[in-house]
């Protein structure tokens, strides 16, 4: 999904919440419209939640004794 679809959602459901007057018989289209923009603004959350997750810098060494036994020990840098 993304940043993109998440700013659809909330600027749909914010219209339909807020500036749509007209009546659909069996749909509440002010709640459709605050569902919409729940959940469009959740998706920009968990996006950026996860994107800034992935950043940062790992690095492996593995360590060969001499009895042939290896060590390997990893380092995670956040930038």
């Amino acid at each position: 999904m993304g940043y993109g679809f998440g700013a659809f959602l909330l600027v749909l459901g914010l219209v339909l919440a807020l500036a749509v007057t007209d009546q659909v018989s069996g749909v509440d289209l002010t709640m459709v419209g605050w569902i919409m923009a729940i959940v469009g603004a959740l998706v920009i959350v968990l996006t950026a939640a996860t994107l800034s997750r992935g950043r940062g810098t790992r690095s492996v060494a593995t360590t060969t004794h001499s009895d042939g036994t290896q060590t390997v020990s990893e380092r995670r840098t956040e930038i």
